[in-house]
């Protein structure tokens, strides 16, 4: 069911790319009401539409049927949240958002494997937290620039995904009292998350009861303008095979930095061997 609900979504995402004729720097859509090809409870789909309607990425929306999907189309622009992201000495992978109903997909497959907390690094929004709250998942976003933690304040008020301004290779994990926790890295492998994953693979697996039990999840690409990875996994094989880690499964689902390319980004599931 979750796989082909990504697949649904990747469609969706192609056939509104084709008609779309907006001069936003990011837009997504998100399903109107629940469907056949979304079958989403009607209270998940409310709640990602409130969190695109609050946050103030977001300028503009509007209705319009995609295929036979009634949606709403989100209209944006991060650039001054990209650009305070990349001024910090240790950041290691600017902001850029996957979609939120991509956000939704990755966190009901991380519950679908059993995992019971959700540890988005490098949160920007916390569109990933917050997706993994409303699926009665326990939820915390990492993120070390102050003005998108601000903007995850705002959007928490009512939904709780407990945002922390910090800097994710020095966080104190012990203090999340953490059982089955699997970890979302933000950014690319070849723009920043490697380093970043680096950091916190060696935080966690310096906790004995985390490192045999955390699930790890890499935003991969297949674009040609990065040098691949000789170990394949979308960039990321390397590092899964020096952590020791084996990969679970990959969903492909879009991004804002992916609409206009005919690939989407491939969501790489892993845990420890």
């Amino acid at each position: 069911m979750i796989e082909d609900l990504a697949k649904n979504l990747v469609e969706l995402k192609n056939e509104f790319a084709k008609s779309y004729d907006g001069k936003s720097q990011i837009q997504e859509v998100i399903p109107k009401s629940t469907s056949s090809l979304f079958p989403i409870a009607e209270p998940h789909l409310e709640s990602l539409h409130q969190f695109a309607t609050k946050n103030p990425i977001y300028y503009n929306y509007f209705e319009k049927k995609i295929g036979s999907v009634d949606c709403v189309v989100y209209e944006g622009d991060i650039n001054r949240y990209w650009l305070n992201s990349i001024q910090h000495g240790s950041s290691k992978a600017p902001f850029s958002p996957t979609w939120i109903m991509s956000g939704y997909v990755v966190t009901l497959f991380a519950k679908h494997l059993g995992f019971s907390e959700v540890i988005d690094i490098g949160s920007g929004d916390g569109r990933i937290a917050f997706c993994a709250k409303i699926l009665d998942m326990e939820s915390f976003s990492i993120e070390i620039d102050d003005m998108l933690v601000d903007l995850q304040k705002l959007l928490n008020k009512t939904i709780d995904f407990h945002p922390h301004c910090s800097d994710a290779a020095t966080f104190d994990y012990n203090s999340l009292n953490l059982k089955h926790p699997i970890f979302f890295i933000g950014g690319l492998a070849q723009m920043g998350g490697n380093a970043l994953a680096e950091d916190v693979l060696q935080k966690i697996h310096s906790i004995s009861h985390l490192k045999a039990n955390a699930g790890w999840v890499f935003a991969g690409t297949f674009s040609q303008k990065y040098a691949p990875d000789p170990k394949n996994e979308a960039g990321w094989g390397s590092l899964i095979e020096e952590h020791n880690l084996k990969s679970i499964q990959t969903i492909s689902l879009p991004t804002a930095w992916t609409f206009h390319e005919t690939e989407s980004t491939p969501y790489i599931f892993s845990q420890s061997i």
